[in-house]
């Protein structure tokens, strides 16, 4: 039990004594074990996954998913169904379809209010309940995307999908990464269908029933569906709209061991004026497990993320760089913002270019970080959000390392430990006697073999001493296609040294501002952010 606190955060460590989420634990503890974790690398694995699972449903069994955004039209398999066909068609056929997804902003603005609520209309008209959620903060979101599953006849069946991947357009797409086919607007070097990497995870066993009781809490909240707008509140009101879910009854009994996996389910919540009732006080586990889990990390952090902003964020990897000379960082993020024009480019890149400084500055050349393309080398928008540190403890989820996700918005992930070793060597990456096991490491393998055009038992993979000169010489070799005029094929490496515009300095009068309110808020305290504090 000692290795497993080590990495995991207590219910103390938590910091959120209004859930009941870890009732759901292992006793004492705030994880649970026994369940069977399997990563889907990709939206359309993960897609392909849900359309079996869903199809299979019958009368009497259930539904219920959070998004960010939701697209009815699009297709989760190349023939379909649609995300409203498979919804709506379940809810038809008697099975209980609920979701939360964030109301979100005008679609003028980029934003997917209209996406969300055509999904709503999709789903309840054949006798579902979706709901739109704007229980949130200024100008923050509902980011958690999960979906869970229950047979009302055989919960051992019972499965939740979470991690980053939402139910709209853009996400489908395959280790090709040749890009959806029904594409959502990108930053135009990103191509008319921008190729797009992501992580979800399948969950079974005892961990279902912790991911189904946030699902819960959220849905039970008696506080009004949007109580901040009055005039959507009455659009809502006079189309019919419920002003607050119909309650739950009882929840889904815990699912029996799956597998061997221990998982442990995270979360932030913002401290709201009108206080979620689960978390009254907000609560920042997602951040508080990342930090300690860092705090362990001897020998290589590996990061895959969509943003990697903000200098208290950057502080925990600096300070780990810092105490200890052997430990690299390696992160793979997006080679241009989503949004890169004259106003949206400079935000998007002032706190990227903060945090990747602060790192370099701690570690040197210890730090690495890059970007990927595809073989026709349009870049691919890496949407992952994804930390491995030293093969041992692996997270994936709906947060990026930035302080909107760490305190601002709600998000949802899982840390996993695999209690069985992994005995390729090195058998001890981080040299504390934790040991490689068998799910941290393969999930490396598996997205760097993709990365680095190689197979995942390419042996040169295991060892991360190596790793920075394998990730450089294959970084190395696709900039020199690049400078030959890109003749001949692309080379089976996807990775590029990652580089970021600069922000012009007469410009930060403006660009800082923006950031700290609307791109990348912070909802700590003053005495929070002076100590450092989540």
């Amino acid at each position: 039990m000692s290795e497993e606190l080590d990495w995991f955060l207590s219910p103390r460590e938590r910091g959120n004594p209004d859930t009941h989420l870890d009732d759901l634990a292992l006793a004492g503890t705030a994880f649970t074990e026994g369940n069977l974790v399997t990563a889907l690398i990709h939206g359309a694995n993960y897609y392909r996954r849900l359309v079996e699972e869903v199809s299979a449903l019958r009368a009497g069994d259930a539904v219920y998913f959070t998004d960010w955004r939701g697209d009815p039209d699009e297709k989760l398999l190349p023939e379909g169904p649609t995300v409203g066909e498979l919804l709506g068609s379940a809810a038809a056929s008697g099975v209980e379809v609920r979701g939360l997804v964030w109301r979100s902003h005008p679609q003028s603005l980029s934003f997917s209010e209209a996406s969300n609520r055509h999904l709503e209309e999709a789903v309840n008209r054949r006798g579902g309940e979706v709901l739109l959620d704007q229980r949130v903060l200024p100008f923050g979101s509902h980011h958690q995307k999960l979906l869970i599953i229950h047979r009302a006849k055989d919960g051992v069946r019972d499965l939740a999908f979470v991690g980053g991947i939402d139910l709209c357009h853009g996400r489908r797409d395959n280790i090709d990464h040749l890009g959806d086919p029904q594409a959502q607007p990108m930053d135009p070097r990103y191509g008319s269908h921008p190729p797009w990497h992501d992580v979800q995870l399948e969950v079974r066993g005892p961990a279902v029933a912790q991911l189904e009781l946030c699902f819960r809490e959220r849905w039970n909240d008696p506080s009004p569906l949007d109580d901040r707008n009055p005039w959507r509140s009455l659009i809502g009101h006079l189309s019919g709209e419920p002003r607050r879910p119909t309650p739950f009854a009882s929840p889904i009994a815990a699912p029996p061991t799956a597998g061997v996996h221990q998982v442990q389910v995270l979360r932030t919540y913002p401290h709201r004026h009108r206080a979620y009732p689960f978390a009254r006080q907000g609560e920042r586990s997602v951040a508080r497990a990342l930090i300690k889990a860092i705090r362990r990390a001897r020998s290589l952090i590996y990061i895959e993320d969509q943003y990697l902003w903000s200098a208290a964020i950057a502080d925990s990897l600096a300070t780990q760089l810092r105490a200890h000379p052997h430990l690299r960082v390696i992160a793979v993020l997006p080679r241009y913002p989503d949004a890169d024009g004259a106003f949206t480019g400079p935000p998007n890149r002032i706190g990227q270019l903060t945090a990747l400084r602060l790192l370099h500055d701690a570690g040197g050349d210890r730090v690495a970080v890059f970007s990927v393309e595809n073989a026709a080398s349009w870049p691919i928008y890496v949407h992952a959000k994804v930390c491995i540190i030293d093969d041992t403890w692996a997270m994936v989820g709906s947060d990026n390392f930035n302080l909107r996700s760490w305190t601002h918005d709600s998000e949802l992930a899982c840390a996993i430990l695999d209690p069985t070793i992994d005995t390729r060597l090195p058998l001890d990456p981080g040299g504390l006697g934790d040991l490689a096991r068998v799910f941290a490491r393969s999930l490396r393998l598996e997205l760097w073999a993709e990365h680095l055009g190689r197979s995942p038992h390419d042996p040169q993979l295991l060892d991360s001493t190596s790793s920075l000169d394998l990730w450089r010489g294959a970084a190395a070799e696709v900039a020199d296609w690049h400078r030959g005029g890109g003749s001949g094929g692309h080379p089976h490496a996807r990775a590029l040294e990652h580089d970021v515009a600069p922000v012009a300095d007469n410009s930060r009068w403006w660009v800082l501002p923006l950031y700290r309110t609307m791109y990348d808020p912070d909802e700590r305290s003053r005495a929070e952010r002076q100590r450092g504090y989540f």
